[in-house]
């Protein structure tokens, strides 16, 4: 199963790079877009779960490296769920 890292700018400037043990993440992201933190939050559950999903249907137990990964994107995107305007930017893949 292909596995992928997703590079990410939250809206304070801060890069950090976020596992997906699948490329559905492309599905749901773009390199370059800038997405509201709350529109990236929900993409991100659902991309995850879905990679993870696939992890289970494979090796028959879901994937809990996407579940701590997003447990990491919810605790990060947790500060800027109140500021409307605050976008979390996709910099770049890497496969």
């Amino acid at each position: 199963m292909p596995e992928m890292l997703f590079h990410l700018r939250w809206p304070d400037g801060r890069g950090e790079a976020c596992y997906s043990p699948s490329l559905v993440i492309k599905d749901f992201f773009a390199p370059g877009e800038a997405y509201p933190v709350a529109d990236f939050l929900e993409r991100s559950r659902t991309a995850l779960a879905i990679a993870s999903d696939r992890v289970q249907a494979r090796y028959g137990m879901p994937c809990a490296r996407a579940r701590a990964q997003l447990a990491r994107i919810e605790a990060a995107s947790t500060p800027f769920l109140d500021h409307p305007d605050a976008r979390v930017t996709v910099v770049a893949f890497d496969e």
